[in-house]
C-alpha cells in the first residue's frame, strides 16, 4: 500500500460520469425524446428483465427507493411505464413497460448502442474486464466505509 492521497478517484469518476450523462442527454434531445439518462436506465432495466418490483429495479440500477420512486413517477406520467398493483396489497406494485415505452426504446436503441460503442473506442475486451474488476474493487472498498 502506497500513498494514494494524490489519486483522485472521485474526480475521475465524476468527470467521466458527467460527460457520459451529457452525451446521452444530448442524444435523447437530438432524437426529440423526452427522457433523461436516469430514466433510460430504469426503462431499459424493466424492458430487459420484464415486469418487476420497484425494489428490484433499485437494486439493479443502484438507486435508492426515493430516487427510483421519483423516476418511476415521471415515467408513469409520460406513459412509458405502468404500475401494476398486486391483489390483496395495494402497497406492492410491479412496473412494466407500456407500448409507448417500447416504441421509445426502439427509437433510442441504435443511438444508445452507438454511444456505448463510442465509449469503448480504442479499448479491448481485456480492458473492459480490467475496468470492471477495478471499479468493482473500488465499489467494494467504499461499501466497507462506515
Amino acid at each position: 500500500m502506497g500513498d494514494h492521497t494524490n489519486k483522485r478517484i472521485g474526480f475521475l469518476l465524476e468527470r467521466t460520469t458527467r460527460i457520459a450523462k451529457l452525451s446521452f442527454t444530448k442524444a435523447f434531445k437530438n432524437l426529440e425524446v423526452d427522457i433523461t439518462p436516469e430514466q433510460w436506465i430504469v426503462i431499459d432495466t424493466v424492458n430487459k428483465n420484464g415486469t418487476m418490483s420497484q425494489k428490484a429495479i433499485g437494486q439493479l440500477s443502484f438507486k435508492n427507493a426515493p430516487t427510483i420512486s421519483r423516476i418511476i413517477d415521471n415515467l408513469v406520467k409520460k406513459g412509458l411505464v405502468d404500475r401494476i398493483g398486486e391483489q390483496g396489497d395495494r402497497r406492492k406494485t410491479s412496473i412494466s413497460v407500456t407500448e409507448s415505452g417500447k416504441e421509445l426504446i426502439l427509437r433510442c436503441q441504435a443511438e444508445v448502442d452507438k454511444l456505448r460503442d463510442l465509449s469503448w473506442d480504442g479499448l479491448t475486451d481485456s480492458d473492459y474486464e480490467d475496468f470492471t474488476r477495478i471499479l468493482d474493487t473500488v465499489f467494494g472498498n467504499f461499501e466497507r466505509y462506515e
